[in-house]
């Protein structure tokens, strides 16, 4: 479903201690970090919407949009 999986980890448990390591490494430096999970019916309706691929970029902006 994404545009960009070459650039992804090869699988959740990679991507999964990344992601734990990243956050631990911007709560130390003071960020405050807030975990959202991605509808991802949602997301591709956002970026069909706007004409965007669904990679990296795309999901950030959906993500920032979440109120």
């Amino acid at each position: 479903m994404i545009d960009d999986k070459d650039s992804m980890h090869d699988s959740w448990e990679d991507w999964h201690k990344s992601f734990l390591r990243t956050k631990q490494i911007l709560i130390s430096k003071g960020f405050i970090v807030n975990d959202f999970i991605v509808d991802l019916d949602k997301l591709k309706i956002y970026c069909s919407n706007k004409g965007l691929k669904i990679d990296g970029k795309a999901r950030s902006q959906f993500v920032s949009n979440i109120k």
